[in-house]
Formats: structure tokens, sequence, C-alpha cells
């Protein structure tokens, strides 16, 4: 296949927010590579047309986000153990004419405690909080890590109950009641939730009439031992009010924006054949992009 045929892409629906076009466009500048990544917008019902021709339009694979990542992983020919375990699909590549489909998204989420808090897979008990799909990344490292104590809060309890069900031994379901005593002994907490990401600072009423954090937080890191991690997975804004609050209390923390870059590393490679690194440079340049533009001066 010629080098000017490597094509993937990123579908969702929008898509037009997505930087992964950004991620991928540095890296094959960065390698000197002639192919394209583009983002393309395809609506629910268009999705099955849109994976059977992928092939005869030449792409190699590409990425998949909101809302087709359950629909990629009913649809795809073959799944990797990370898909199987998470139940939704974020990456298709082609092996032999079939399509395959993985999820990278625990992979990103380790890989980015790796370089900002190294050693933080033995710190201790892991508290989640949110039981949607971002959550089942986040237990799948965990437990791919060697975490034995993942403990899973949510408003719904069934739905923490579910993810207890589905992932076994070493993981718990609590009420969001149980928070503060959970984190008393955690060596790490992970905000999955999307509460602090921006347009949705404020947290809503307990339907039980437990008080809220006054802050609005998901959890108070000052119930946190000096040694804990807090890591949020929202990015805007890249410190979230949770991240400001840790920070203040003088514990390690880390953004979310290393796992949206290091979930990108496997898919470039299996497209374009070369495993790229996230760099400094290329964390600048989504940065800057995340910062909100000033209007230009009136003349």
């Amino acid at each position: 296949m010629a080098e000017t045929s490597k094509k993937a892409f990123v579908t969702g629906h929008p898509i037009k927010h997505s930087r992964s076009p950004m991620i991928h466009g540095h890296w094959l500048v960065k390698h000197g590579i002639e192919g394209s990544y583009r983002a393309i917008d395809v609506a629910p019902e268009y999705f099955a047309e849109f994976l059977a021709t992928l092939q005869a339009n030449g792409y190699r694979g590409g990425n998949v986000t909101i809302p087709h990542k359950e629909a990629a992983f009913a649809r795809v020919a073959r799944r990797d153990h990370a898909a199987d375990e998470i139940g939704a699909v974020n990456t298709l590549w082609f092996e032999d004419g079939t399509l395959w489909g993985g999820n990278t998204d625990g992979h990103g989420f380790a890989a980015n405690l790796d370089d900002h808090a190294p050693g933080w897979a033995s710190n201790g008990p892991a508290v989640v909080l949110g039981a949607g799909g971002a959550s089942r990344a986040v237990i799948h490292a965990l437990k791919e890590r060697g975490v034995g104590d993942i403990r899973i809060v949510n408003r719904t309890l069934a739905r923490a109950m579910e993810l207890r069900d589905r992932f076994g031994g070493g993981v718990s379901a609590h009420p969001l009641a149980a928070t503060g005593e959970l984190l008393r002994d955690a060596g790490l907490l992970v905000n999955t939730t999307a509460l602090g990401m921006q347009g949705n600072e404020g947290l809503p009423a307990d339907p039980r009439g437990l008080p809220a954090d006054p802050r609005g937080l998901p959890a108070d890191p000052r119930l946190l031992p000096d040694h804990a991690v807090v890591n949020d997975i929202v990015y805007v804004p890249l410190e979230t009010p949770l991240l400001a609050a840790a920070r203040a209390r003088g514990l390690k923390t880390v953004d979310g924006l290393g796992m949206l870059l290091n979930q990108a590393v496997p898919g470039f490679e299996r497209w374009f054949g070369v495993r790229p690194k996230v760099t400094a440079e290329l964390r600048s340049l989504i940065v800057a992009d995340l910062v909100p533009k000033s209007p230009a001066p009136k003349p």
C-alpha cells in the first residue's frame, strides 16, 4: 500500500470539538509520514454503513467517540481484551481484512499517572467517583495494575453495584454518603464524573437531602492522607476545582489531559507504523488550544 494511502479518522456526533486531529497531525509531521487523520461526523443511524465502507474508502482504522463506542463494540468482528473488559471500543484497525476494535482509555489513564505520579499503583486503596463509561476504563486499568481495593462511589448506588459485579474481586460499591470515610486511607482519588468540567461547576443537590460540599466538589481532598494522589479525568479546565483544592491541601495532583494524549498512542502506531511519544511540545500545543481565545481588539 502506498505511503500516501495511510488514512485514519475520528468519528462521533458531534465531532468538531475533538482535538484528536491536532494530536495525530502533530505526530504525522513529527515523523515525516505522508498520511492523514480527519474528523468525520456520523449520526448514529449511519454508523453501521460508515463502518462497512471504511476499507473501501482506504482507511486503515480510526478512533470512535461518543455516542458510537458501544455500537462499535457490537459491530466489530474481533475485540481486544481491554474492549471486552470495558464494554466499549474507541479504536478500530484492520488485520488481514478483519475489523478489530480495542479500547485504549485504560492505557491512557495509567500512562498519564505513570508520567506524573510514578508509583501510584502501590499507593493504597483507590476511590473512583462515578460509574459511567469512563469509570469502567479506569477500573479496568486499576485492576490491570494490581490495585486490590477499588471503591466506586456513585449517586445511583445500583450503577456502582453493576460495575462491582462486572469487575469482581477487590471492587466495592458505595453511596455518596460514604465518601468521606472511604477517603481516609485512600492512596488515589479519581474523579470520572463531569462535575468540575467547564459549564458544569456546580454540585447538584443530593436526592436524599444530604449536605453537599460547600465548595461544589465531588469529594473533599482534605480528608485524604498526605501521600494520596488526586486525578481528575476532566481536562477543560486543566485545573478543576477538585484539583485546585487538592493542590491547596498539599497533595500530588494529575489533570486529565495526559489521559487524552496517551490513549492516542496505540492507535497511531497501528495505523502509521510508528509508536509516537507524548512530549511537552505536544502537551503545550493542546494546552494552547484549550485556552479561550480573547476577542480581537476593536479598531
